[in-house]
């Protein structure tokens, strides 16, 4: 039988090897599953990628699932009180959770048990989210069938470990590809203006009216499994984002989210609620990301300190050393100290070279103003 030991160094091992692999994201997941499936010994799963700074989910691969519940499990991650929601493990300090270990060893008090688990055969469910520097860069949910048994410590232990290894692999793929900036277009002149993308998804989620940008978006992140709606994971978590907005105290919000399309430019997506109707239309507006926007992330991906992410912060904002130090409470000497360990992990000289670093490879993608 193989020890703990033996199954934690073969599974950390073909983590490693996958991210070395710097796969596209999607083979990279699909692979994943392989991995995670026999070493935590589940059944069926998904996995889905993150705006790390929101937590917004961004996109889904999944296995051995039926298709057809994917959009009822949306919308328990949304509207349910059910303490396994990845926010909720979240927000308890946890990085895994069981439906058994959270219900006591009684399943059927938990909703997802109740109304997705049960419903399709399954047992118990290990979630976890992928948690590194700050920032959610991903999450999966692991299952087996009704007849297994439940996850035991052991195994929510060495999910532990791989959910830390996956996040930080994760991280990686928010940097621009050598060679390939982030904000690189794909129109064949970038001088015809910035790419624009604009949809409405009906009540039950189906995509009801878009024009070619955002049908050419929707392309673009279509997913392998069937959905009966059609619409990909993060604009349904998007339109229920909205929904949620305008029934709670935060009415007058619109949610958004950060999308990175194939040819790699940043794009940010907002969403809002017609007609204040909770189960109404949502219309979705998505557009190239501005370095404002992208700025947060990359301060994340570059694996900054949150001290040096709050200098570096300021010195992008263009703040002199003792500005920054006024502000912050610091001494110049203190500020000279975290920009100088944010050059050297971003292998820049300068102020300037580290603000074009985190900010001039997504501007490629925003077009030129008119004439």
């Amino acid at each position: 039988m193989t020890s703990f030991r033996d199954r934690e160094r073969r599974m950390m091992g073909e983590i490693g090897d996958l991210a070395a692999a710097k796969l596209p994201l999607e083979q990279f997941f699909r692979q994943l599953l392989t991995v995670l499936g026999p070493a935590l010994g589940s059944e069926a799963g998904c996995l889905h990628g993150a705006d790390p700074v929101t937590g917004f989910l961004t996109s889904t691969v999944a296995e051995g699932l039926q298709p057809t519940a994917f959009e009822h499990a949306i919308w328990l991650e949304m509207w349910s009180d059910d303490t396994t929601r990845f926010v909720d493990i979240r927000a308890a300090g946890r990085v895994v959770e069981t439906v058994h270990r959270a219900t006591g060893d009684r399943p059927e008090r938990s909703v997802r048990y109740r109304e997705l688990l049960a419903e399709y055969g399954l047992g118990d469910e290990l979630r976890m989210n992928f948690d590194v520097g700050g920032g959610r860069w991903g999450a999966a949910a692991l299952m087996r069938g009704a007849g297994s048994a439940p996850f035991g410590a052991s195994e929510q232990r060495l999910a532990e470990r791989a959910a830390r290894a996956v996040a930080a692999a994760l991280r990686d793929y928010a940097l621009p590809a050598p060679g390939t900036p982030a904000g690189q277009d794909v129109r064949a002149d970038p001088q015809d203006g910035p790419w624009l993308g604009v949809a409405v998804i009906g009540p039950t989620g189906q995509l009801t009216s878009a024009d070619s940008g955002a049908r050419q978006l929707f392309e673009e992140l279509s997913e392998p499994q069937y959905r009966p709606a059609g619409v990909p994971t993060a604009l349904i978590y998007l339109s229920e984002r909205a929904r949620i907005h305008a029934t709670s105290a935060n009415a007058g919000a619109h949610a958004w989210s950060r999308l990175r399309r194939r040819n790699g430019q940043w794009l940010t997506v907002h969403a809002s609620l017609l007609d204040q109707c909770p189960r109404g239309s949502v219309a979705l507006v998505a557009q190239p990301a501005s370095p404002v926007d992208v700025i947060p992330l990359s301060l994340l991906a570059h694996r900054f300190s949150p001290r040096e992410q709050e200098v570096v912060l300021q010195a992008v904002r263009g703040l002199s050393t003792r500005d920054i130090a006024h502000r912050l409470f610091l001494s110049p000497a203190t500020v000279q100290d975290h920009l100088k360990s944010a050059f050297t992990k971003t292998g820049v000289r300068s102020r300037r070279e580290l603000v074009a670093l985190l900010a001039a490879p997504y501007t490629a993608g925003l077009g030129r103003p008119p004439a």
